[in-house]
């Protein structure tokens, strides 16, 4: 896989029926290593290495509706009173973030009402925090820590 804009972390690899997998310590499985998943694994690494983030409060590629459309997040960090910390959206490393990607996870948090918004492709990584009541977000330079 191609290196990513992250630290380096350690990995649990296995190959089944030719194709390389990844073990997800939230799901608790291996998943077959696509470009997206890479960059997903690479996110929860941080949260949890980096950032302090607990495992049992991230939940990862879930169901939602939006506009009648099932869809489906990539990571969502919830709080200790079950209110969403982070929305995140994770994109192959090949995919531009472009206006469409804000406008996806915009619509996903319509939803959601996150506390925070992190959108990535494992090169560029954007981080925002919501206002509600001003109606607008604003960009921050990285995630903070969790505050326990």
């Amino acid at each position: 896989m191609v290196q990513l804009n992250f630290p380096s972390y350690d990995f649990r690899f296995k190959s089944s029926e030719n194709k390389v997998q990844i073990f997800d310590v939230i799901r608790k499985k291996f998943i077959v290593l696509q470009p997206e998943e890479w960059v997903r694994q690479h996110v929860i690494h941080q949260l949890i290495y980096d950032k302090g983030y607990s495992k049992n409060l991230i939940n990862v590629e879930k169901q939602l509706n939006v506009n009648n459309l099932k869809k489906r997040y990539d990571i969502v960090v919830y709080n200790k009173d079950a209110t969403i910390h982070l929305l995140v959206e994770c994109k192959a490393p090949n995919i531009k973030i472009d206006q469409q990607t804000f406008d996806q996870i915009a619509r996903y948090n319509m939803q959601l009402n996150a506390k925070y918004l992190m959108v990535t492709n494992g090169h560029d990584h954007f981080f925002c925090q919501m206002n509600y009541d001003e109606e607008k977000y604003d960009f921050l330079r990285q995630i903070p820590d969790f505050s326990r």
